[in-house]
Formats: structure tokens, sequence, C-alpha cells
């Protein structure tokens, strides 16, 4: 018995089961879709790979897709996929102009139409709609940034100051039905927190976004004030999420690693 190579192997296999092109493949294995028309919305900054690997796995199935990722992130051009470069931690013009681009794909669908939403670490600042001004939208998040909120206070705010988060996104799809594949970058999987939760109703309330923009003293306008007050989507009838590569997963896949080498984790 060699400890060293085997907790080697079981490190990589634990890896290996949670990269972005992996978790997407386990999770479109023999899912059939409706005979309707399929598109592809990718936002976060494992964007480009989960995007390639679904692009590959639809082939022509796949009508067209759009993927915001972070600067540097994109490796390569995906067939029937429109790649955007976009601004992370702060959002910037290209988030805003790849986010339009996806509304854009996404207008108009029918119900038999299918939209898969691929979403990663990231997607908060990436996938962004704002309806107050993108200089106060960008403001706003360098504040929360630099006041130590933490990441759940950071988008129980970005989520109401969004046209496209708090499971506004998946409205604007409607009636189509909605396939989200979520990597998870949060402990539990909170999908409403995982990029502000474009595709999954919202859990917080009016009441705590009041009390993170008081407890920082932060400085926002009266419109954006008034939109903090804007309840979001309490319910998704469009919608199924499928969380793949997560932290329980990584756990799930070490733990198996070690059951085939012959240990008990």
């Amino acid at each position: 018995m060699d400890l060293r190579k085997d907790a080697d192997i079981i490190i990589k296999e634990a890896l290996r089961r949670v990269m972005p092109d992996e978790a997407v493949a386990q999770a479109l294995a023999g899912k059939c879709f409706h005979e309707g028309r399929i598109y592809l919305v990718a936002a976060g900054k494992a964007a480009w790979q989960m995007a390639g690997t679904a692009a590959a796995i639809l082939g022509d199935r796949l009508q067209a897709g759009i993927c915001v990722t972070k600067y540097g992130h994109v490796k390569g051009d995906i067939p029937k996929v429109r790649c955007f470069e976009a601004g992370h931690p702060v959002p910037d013009g290209n988030s805003f102009r790849g986010t339009q681009a996806a509304l854009d794909l996404v207008s108009g669908l029918k119900r038999e139409d299918t939209v898969i939403f691929l979403l990663s670490g990231g997607g908060s600042a990436l996938f962004e709609k704002p309806p107050t001004s993108e200089e106060e939208l960008s403001d706003i998040t360098a504040q929360l940034l630099a006041c130590g909120a933490d990441i759940t206070e950071m988008n129980i705010i970005r989520k109401r100051l969004s046209a496209v988060k708090g499971g506004r996104f998946a409205k604007i799809c409607a009636p189509a039905r909605v396939y989200s594949i979520v990597l998870s970058d949060i402990l539990g999987d909170p999908l409403d927190m995982i990029a502000s939760g474009p595709a999954y109703p919202d859990s917080s309330t009016c009441e705590q976004a009041l009390a993170v923009i008081e407890k920082y003293g932060l400085r926002l306008s009266d419109r954006a004030m008034a939109l903090l007050r804007e309840e979001t989507p309490r319910e998704l009838d469009n919608v199924e999420t499928v969380v793949t590569g997560s932290v329980r997963n990584l756990c799930l896949a070490a733990a198996q690693a070690c059951e085939d080498l012959g240990y008990q984790p």
C-alpha cells in the first residue's frame, strides 16, 4: 500500500468529477428535451468550458447560444455560440451587452422550446442588466466589495438591482422551459444565492435588503432604494435545476475514490 500514491489518485479523481466540462456532461447524460428548439445561455467564470461541452453534446439540436465569461477565459470559438468577455467582480459595459444578447435570444420563445442555462461562480457580475444606471450599479458593487459584506449580503442587494437576477431571467424565458445546470461555489448550494439566482425563486426579503444597506451605511439613489423595496419572484413553474460540481459533489467523488481503493472514508 502506497499512501501517497493513493492520496494523489483520490485527489485527482475528486477534482476530475467537478471540473466544468465533466459536471455538464453528467447533468446532460440521458436527458431528453421537447421536440422544440434548444437555446443555450452560459454565465460565469466557467461559462466557456460549460458551453463548449454542452454545444458538443447537443450538436445539431442546438439553435444558438450566448456565453458571458470573465476577461481572458474564452479559449476559442464554440459552434453556434457567441462569446462575450466581461468585467468581474465589478460588472462593466460588456457584462450588460452580453446579458442583453442573451435576453434577445430567449425573448419570444414558445412553450415547446428549451433554454439550457449554465451557471457558475462570478455570474453575479458577468450576467447583469441593471434597471438603474450602469454607473450606479458599478458603484454599489464596489461599495459592497469594500465594506466587508459577505456573499449572501451582496447577492441580496444585487438581485434587487437587476432585471435578470432573483428568478427574473427564468420569467423572461417563459413559457419556454429552462433546464438550469449550476456549478455551485457556495457551501450548502443555496440556489437563490449562486450568481444571485437568475433562474431560481428568491428566498430573501425587502427587509433583509434594507437591513444590509443600514448595516454598512451604503449610499444609494432614491431610484435604487425604491428597487430594493420591490419583491422578487417567489415561484417559478418553468424551471428544472440540477446542481453539479459542488463541494458536496467533490466530497462524494473523493469518498467513492477512497472506497474503490479499499479505504473507508
